[in-house]
């Protein structure tokens, strides 16, 4: 039995952008867990790692030693049957959908090539993070909590259904939780303040807080260290980012470190109804999603002031800054600086020194690491 498990890239990671400009695919958050943690799940006692971009190499370390490796790409969601192949796989095989490696094990070109013939769940979009979040979620729910007991809510909380996992250290008064439409899991030391209505199914991170009176329509991620408030529908915020206030986020996917202003808005329904085409970083054109509720993509560090409005399918790039009356355009590049009566750029030094302070706050140093990301992404994918 293989021992390391080697994270790798395929043709998604570019369709995947801008959330992995400044991570690997694996590390995207989707469900309750990343998708390199729902694979660690199934296999945990390998030792793991990425084989990434040069970029995020430094930060994201390939394993080393073990010759007896698998190769695994974690765009495709683990399920019992998938799980099962690959666990099969013997020295020199692959594991192949629709032409698309699976899994390799060894550190050479596969001698035999298995076709998956099952179906697969595969993160291949942004839009598919929050479009496939409710499968997701059911997924990482069963797998935690299997043979597990919850800590108690307090009496003042109403519970409807008995899907709720609540961990160790949670905080929650005079809430009410419906888990009829799908499972909510509270992680350790989250708050839900009071007044608050959550519809599963729904994932409140470490450390995370929705604020008072919040109202959560699932299926609905909200990563650790995040702090919400008002109206979420069907979103993914993927950690260490704030919507602290009233307005609406839905059908959305927001990066790291991101913060969204008081009343600020998104639409995630065109008003002829139609179907949302968003722009593709990887085609430079805009992209049929086949959805007709899409709303906002937004990038790491990006932000926006108060009473922001977005479009139906805009995406954000890295560190934008937005603000101002109006609707800016539908894709704000990385390193953007304006709204809708027009952008500059978001100079490299003003835009490290409010990063650093953004994450100071959350006691983490935006080290020399964490800033060639971000000028790599300037670099290549910055401009107006």
């Amino acid at each position: 039995m293989f021992k390391t498990i080697v994270f790798v890239e395929g043709a998604e990671t570019e369709h995947l952008y801008p959330l992995t400009l400044t991570r690997p695919v694996g590390e995207l958050r989707c469900g309750i867990r990343t998708l390199s943690e729902k694979w660690r799940g199934v296999f945990p006692d390998c030792h793991t790692g990425y084989q990434t971009r040069q970029h995020l190499q430094v930060k994201y370390p390939e394993p080393e030693g073990d010759r007896d490796v698998l190769f695994l790409n974690p765009s495709f969601l683990p399920s019992d049957a998938l799980a099962e192949a690959v666990r099969k796989l013997k020295p020199n095989e692959g594991l192949f959908k629709d032409g698309e490696p699976i899994a390799v094990r060894g550190r050479k070109t596969p001698e035999t090539e298995h076709q998956y013939t099952g179906e697969v769940t595969r993160i291949f979009h942004p839009w598919d993070l929050f479009s496939r979040n409710g499968e997701a979620m059911a997924y990482d729910f069963a797998a935690l909590t299997r043979g597990r007991t919850s800590a108690a809510l307090p009496s003042s909380c109403t519970v409807i259904g008995d899907d709720i996992f609540v961990e160790e250290g949670v905080d929650a008064e005079c809430a009410t939780f419906n888990t009829k439409s799908g499972p909510i899991y509270l992680d350790r030391n989250s708050t839900v303040m009071e007044g608050c209505n959550v519809r599963g199914g729904f994932y409140l991170g470490e450390h995370s807080t929705l604020k008072m009176g919040a109202k959560i329509y699932g299926p609905t991620t909200i990563g650790p260290h995040c702090k919400v408030g008002g109206e979420v529908n069907n979103s993914v915020v993927q950690g260490y980012s704030n919507k602290g206030h009233e307005g609406f986020l839905g059908n959305s996917v927001l990066g790291e470190w991101c913060n969204i202003g008081a009343d600020s808005n998104n639409s995630n329904l065109k008003n002829n109804y139609a179907d949302v085409r968003v722009w593709s970083m990887a085609k430079k054109t805009f992209v049929k999603t086949g959805l007709q509720f899409c709303g906002l993509i937004m990038g790491d560090h990006s932000k926006c002031g108060i009473n922001t409005m977005f479009n139906t399918g805009t995406v954000v790039g890295v560190s934008a800054n937005i603000f101002g009356s109006g609707f800016p355009r539908n894709y704000i590049p990385s390193f953007s600086w304006g709204g809708a009566a027009g952008f500059s750029e978001y100079k490299m030094d003003k835009a490290l020194e409010t990063a650093a302070l953004v994450m100071e706050r959350r006691s983490i140093d935006l080290d020399e690491t964490e800033k060639a990301i971000l000028r790599w992404v300037k670099d290549n994918h910055g401009g107006v």
